[in-house]
């Protein structure tokens, strides 16, 4: 989790990272980490343009402002709006309104509604766009508290781009469309940089939403506009449009946690876009076609329901945790992987093997029609095992399925696991470069701590962000490479729980007490 506290310098604020623990020494500010804040639209393009030749993601992010302090926690759920008729048309919307939700669309707003009908929301906000105004009186259903708009929810602000067929784009505006491709956050249309309006835009709007009265808002918007938010959030950058994939309905979570001592709350990416169908059912990322795919995969809870066990023993899943791992085996099926990839504890390597197993019976199963082979392998390098013994003196029964828990662990430990994490990392990288097979999709089954380093690494953050995320036992997490993976990777859901069914985590559930500050 991150939270931002500014020290000016000569031209720019320096922002540094600091944990609910207390802050790090500026020393962590080396040249290969340096998270600028500006406090203008042109400061945030200056930055950009210095930099319009990297195309790779990196840690030297810009981020605005910090986000203001909170007197109590909050959990935002963020939703796109389903499939409008621009949408089925291939059409580049941007914030136009003139598509309406199809039918399909309206659709998944129901299924969304379902989705959410147990979970309690103090307020919705939404984009006063139809489409996405729609979505959210769907979801919001009979709920007496009227939905409160805002202009600058609306999507991406895309000028004589929007009502064009991508096609079209492409014919008439060559080399800016491709630019829009393949560097959208230095695209230039019209003389405006969208993506960099739009990351201003949506730090505006936390402002709005953080300072209402509530616990629990959801916000209903768009694609491009909700990845905006949840990076603005997180302290990330433009560099990072496209990577944080927000399908129609798709569900993302985020918790603001207050810090005693005032300042910007602590932040956690609970889930990423959950939808209403499979998140693995689709090929493509971002529109994209992807033949390489690692699935990480949270193993199901252990023997006496204890995460500390989770961490430093090696105890069976009970009867919960093999409905976990069954149910994660049944949400692969239509999948063909090429290998499950383990840690050796025994909670790991009985969730590889359901999956294996599964697979392995595709054919009886009626989900192929030849039997599939699965490759197996275990590798310590997915276990926290090798962390020194005198680091694990602060573990203690920490819950590993607690929100934030990593940050609540000493700074040695977090260094172990980030360094375990980016050695398991080049592995599967390794792996996934096999030639032999232009078509290949990984499941990894490890520690949790090492699943969540493995998130950072595939965003090639630093050590300091793995407590922005969070994993839930039996969740998977689906990380696509759409152009190979010597190239960057597109995240296409992080903590994915709806295949639990009953046993899923409900949206807005409590995650921390509700003493103020």
């Amino acid at each position: 989790m991150l939270s931002f506290s500014l020290t000016p310098t000569a031209h720019h604020s320096h922002l540094l990272l600091h944990r609910s623990s207390g802050r790090f020494p500026p020393t962590i500010l080396t040249s290969s980490f340096t998270v600028r804040s500006c406090s203008s639209l042109q400061e945030v393009e200056k930055f950009s343009e210095s930099s319009a030749d990297r195309k790779d993601l990196s840690s030297q992010l810009y981020a605005s402002v910090p986000l203001p302090p909170i007197k109590t926690a909050k959990r935002v759920v963020l939703v796109r709006h389903g499939q409008s008729t621009w949408n089925a048309e291939g059409r580049i919307q941007g914030s136009s309104n003139f598509s309406v939700l199809t039918k399909k669309g309206e659709a998944q707003a129901e299924t969304s509604r379902q989705m959410l009908f147990d979970d309690a929301f103090d307020v919705c906000f939404s984009s006063p766009l139809v489409r996405s105004k729609r979505t959210a009186e769907i979801i919001w259903g009979d709920r007496e508290e009227v939905i409160l708009t805002d202009s600058e929810l609306r999507e991406i602000d895309l000028y004589s781009f929007q009502g064009l067929l991508k096609h079209e784009g492409k014919e008439k505006f060559g080399a800016a469309y491709h630019q829009w491709q393949v560097d959208a956050a230095n695209f230039n249309i019209d003389d405006h940089y969208p993506v960099r309006e739009l990351w201003t835009r949506a730090r505006n709007c936390w402002n709005r939403i953080l300072a209402h009265e509530s616990r629990s808002v959801l916000v209903v918007a768009h694609n491009a506009v909700n990845q905006a938010l949840v990076a603005t959030a997180i302290g990330l950058g433009a560099e990072y449009f496209r990577v944080l994939l927000q399908s129609n309905c798709g569900v993302s979570v985020l918790d603001f946690t207050p810090q005693p001592e005032g300042g910007s709350p602590i932040i956690c990416l609970n889930r990423l876009n959950q939808t209403p169908n499979s998140p693995v059912a689709s090929s493509s990322s971002g529109g994209r076609k992807t033949t390489k795919r690692i699935i990480l995969v949270c193993h199901g809870v252990s023997e006496d329901n204890r995460a500390s066990s989770s961490f430093l023993e090696d105890k069976p899943m009970n009867v919960l945790g093999t409905i976990q791992s069954q149910k994660v085996a049944e949400l692969l099926l239509d999948l063909k992987v090429s290998a499950v990839i383990s840690s050796p504890k025994k909670a790991c390597v009985e969730t590889a093997v359901a999956v294996s197993r599964v697979q392995e019976a595709a054919d009886c199963l009626g989900a192929d029609c030849v039997p599939r082979y699965v490759e197996m392998k275990q590798t310590n390098k997915l276990d926290v095992d090798s962390i020194p013994d005198h680091f694990k003196q602060d573990i203690g029964d920490t819950n590993v399925f607690e929100p934030g828990w990593l940050n609540k662990l000493n700074g040695g430990v977090i260094t172990e696991v980030w360094n375990q994490s980016g050695e398991a990392w080049k592995s599967l990288l390794n792996e996934m470069n096999d030639e032999k097979e232009p078509e290949k999709i990984i499941v990894v089954v490890g520690h949790p701590a090492i699943l969540l380093g493995l998130v950072g690494q595939c965003l090639n953050l630093t050590k300091d962000w793995i407590g922005s995320f969070h994993l839930d036992a039996g969740s998977i997490s689906v990380l696509d490479f759409p152009d190979g993976p010597s190239s960057r990777g597109v995240i296409r859901c992080i903590n994915y729980t709806a295949h639990l069914g009953r046993w899923s985590i409900p949206i807005t559930r409590p995650t921390v007490d509700d003493e103020e500050f």
